[in-house]
């Protein structure tokens, strides 16, 4: 099997170039991604827990989902695709914003992402691929905030800072 390849885009968003993801994380260069944010009826987000073997941030809680658009896919069809392949269900997303971050990790990666929100609706429990997620649970804004100030290890490094920048925009 090859190696998934990121798509390396500029400030703006322009594919420049594709990568093996690895070496642009080991390179830190931007590359175009997403995260996802499926919520029920009561308005409580779903999160998961990154599977224990994660390349980085194992074993932490994020948002629903999140990965890499592949070339020529868009950001809507990435999202789905990739819900059902960790999450094993699919919903309508829609695009709310999106956001340039750099986080290093202490495995010497770095995520340098053009990052993509997308947002859902779906009430039903998951049937998550345990090779991609450890656990997973449905939590209110207020609760994932008052906790993520308690124990802000437990949370992914992106899923931080969108809380703290972009909250506003995790709405339909």
């Amino acid at each position: 099997m090859t190696e998934e390849k990121v798509v390396l885009v500029n400030e703006k968003d322009e594919k420049i170039g594709l990568m093996p993801k690895m070496e642009a994380h080991e390179k830190a260069l931007l590359h175009r991604a997403f995260s996802v944010f499926v919520f029920n009826d009561k308005n409580e987000l779903m999160i998961q827990q990154r599977a224990m073997h994660k390349y980085h941030s194992p074993g932490l809680w994020t948002n629903t989902c999140c990965s890499h658009q592949r070339d020529g896919e868009n950001n809507i069809d990435a999202g789905k695709r990739r819900l059902q392949e960790e999450m094993g269900f699919s919903t309508n997303l829609k695009e709310t914003t999106s956001f340039i971050y750099k986080a290093p990790f202490d495995n010497g990666l770095t995520e340098h992402e053009y990052d993509h929100m997308l947002v859902g609706k779906y009430n039903d429990d998951p049937n998550i691929n345990p090779d991609e997620v450890a656990a997973w649970k449905w939590m209110s804004m207020e609760a994932i905030e008052k906790d993520m100030k308690e124990n802000p290890s437990i949370y992914t490094e992106w899923f931080k800072i969108i809380f703290e920048k972009f909250q506003e925009h995790l709405s339909l």
